[in-house]
């Protein structure tokens, strides 16, 4: 499974989220650091969730942080969120 899979599954799981778009933004980091050939090093996610509406921006990325695990996490460069 990519990372892309993993990372759209395990926020499926997690949030059952309205919307959800997991973008690899690897090409565009093409010879900076942490870019690794054939991409998944540097994400995009925008997330639509009910679950994120009583949490505070914090509290969002940490659910999100929680929800993919600390292996996944310690596998990618880069991750952005944008979380509603």
């Amino acid at each position: 499974m990519s990372r892309t899979e993993e990372i759209r599954t395990a926020l499926e799981v997690s949030f059952a989220p309205q919307s959800l778009e997991v973008i690899d933004e690897s090409e565009s980091h093409r010879g900076h650091a942490g870019y690794q050939e054939g991409g998944e090093s540097h994400f995009r996610v925008r997330i639509k969730a009910d679950a994120f509406g009583p949490m505070s921006r914090i509290e969002r990325h940490r659910a999100v942080h929680k929800a993919l695990g600390a292996d996944l996490v310690g596998r990618i460069h880069a991750l952005a969120l944008e979380i509603s």
